[in-house]
């Protein structure tokens, strides 16, 4: 990302239209969803304005994104450093519905969220699943009927 304020804009602005593309979106349509003016919203996408921290909270609600990563883009916040950020990956993907990406952020939330419980359940000195379990070689699985009981077909024989 550019350092000169004019280029973050910029890049901002286009940020926001790919965004809107991806989402299938109108100019018109995102304008009314954000309740901004579609002649605002034309200028910030061309980089001819620079939005308030607000403004881009109700353009990102509107694409359903982060607002976080609109603050990113226009550099009011730092971006995250370590692993990449898959949800504004699969926002950004073209080739799926915006139901599809939904539901696959929500389920990566989700096992982002299980996986940090489960690290700070290993920190505090909680059992893991693991240890909760039965044990496999002194329970082993049954297959069937146990041995000593009748089978299912054995039991519904007709009498006459």
């Amino acid at each position: 990302m550019s350092t000169d304020p004019k280029d973050r804009w910029h890049e901002l602005g286009s940020f926001i239209r790919e965004q809107r593309g991806s989402a299938r979106l109108s100019l018109r349509r995102l304008s009314e969803l954000a309740g901004i003016s579609n002649p605002y919203l034309s200028q910030i996408e061309r980089g001819l304005r620079r939005p308030s921290a607000e403004i881009l909270q109700q353009i990102a609600k509107a694409l359903r994104i982060s607002a976080e990563t609109l603050y990113v883009q226009a550099g009011i916040l730092e971006a995250p450093s370590g692993a990449p950020d898959l949800t504004r990956a699969i926002m950004a993907d073209q080739t799926i519905s915006e139901e599809q990406k939904q539901a696959l952020v929500r389920i990566y939330l989700s096992f982002r969220r299980d996986h940090e419980d489960e690290r700070s359940e290993a920190r505090s000195g909680s059992p893991d699943e693991a240890d909760a379990a039965p044990d496999a070689e002194t329970e082993p699985a049954s297959e069937g009927p146990p041995a000593s009981s009748p089978a299912a077909s054995d039991r519904l024989t007709p009498t006459s």
